[in-house]
C-alpha cells in the first residue's frame, strides 16, 4: 500500500509547462509573487536549475545564430 503523503505530493508538483513558464518569466523580470510562491513551495530546485540551464544555453545559440546570419548577410 502507498503512502498518502506521496501521492498528495505528486499532485502538488510543477507540471512541465509550469516550470518552464517560471522560468521564462523570472529569465524576462515579469514573475509575479504569487506564481514565484508557488515556485518555492511545490517546485523542485533540481528541475529549475534544469531548466534554467537550458533556457540560458538556448538563448545564448539563438543570440548566436541571429549575429552569425546578419553578418553573413551584410557581407562581412
Amino acid at each position: 500500500m502507498s503512502d498518502p503523503t506521496d501521492e498528495s505530493a505528486d499532485e502538488n508538483a510543477l507540471g512541465p509547462l509550469q516550470v518552464i513558464g517560471s522560468v521564462l518569466a523570472a529569465a524576462l523580470g515579469i514573475q509575479s509573487s504569487k506564481n514565484r510562491e508557488r515556485d518555492f513551495k511545490r517546485g523542485r530546485i533540481g528541475i529549475f536549475l534544469a531548466a534554467g540551464i537550458t533556457f540560458t544555453f538556448l538563448f545564448i545559440a539563438a543570440v548566436m545564430t541571429a549575429v552569425t546570419l546578419v553578418l553573413n548577410s551584410s557581407g562581412h
